[in-house]
């Protein structure tokens, strides 16, 4: 297996700014959702909003979840003219914003 290889998962967390409605909201998760279908390397999305009871959320309301094969998958994706021209509208949306990318492991018992 290459280095870099092996399932990758790109979690965003956000906060969408005061004033933007639930239509416009729900406008941008379907385009970024479409991103599956113009960046070949993007595998899977999928979306939510905060339901945990322990109010650890810190603010944060959404969380988007992509699915990758590889660490370079990410790196093509992150360059894709679809997701540079989606990203740079969509992050001004957001009060706030963390991205993570991780390797899920399994683990042994």
């Amino acid at each position: 297996m290459e280095a870099d290889g092996g399932e990758v998962k790109h979690i965003l967390l956000a906060k969408f700014r005061e004033g933007i409605s639930d239509e416009q909201i729900d406008e941008y998760i379907k385009e970024y959702a479409n991103l599956v279908n113009l960046v070949p390397s993007m595998k899977a999305f999928k979306w939510g909003k905060d339901v945990s009871a322990e109010n650890l959320h810190q603010g944060f309301t959404h969380v988007f979840e992509s699915t990758f094969e590889s660490t370079q998958g990410v790196a093509e994706y992150v360059s894709h003219p679809h997701h540079v021209e989606y990203a740079n509208k969509l992050l001004p949306q957001f009060e706030k914003v963390i991205v993570v990318d991780y390797k899920p492991t399994k683990v042994q018992l």
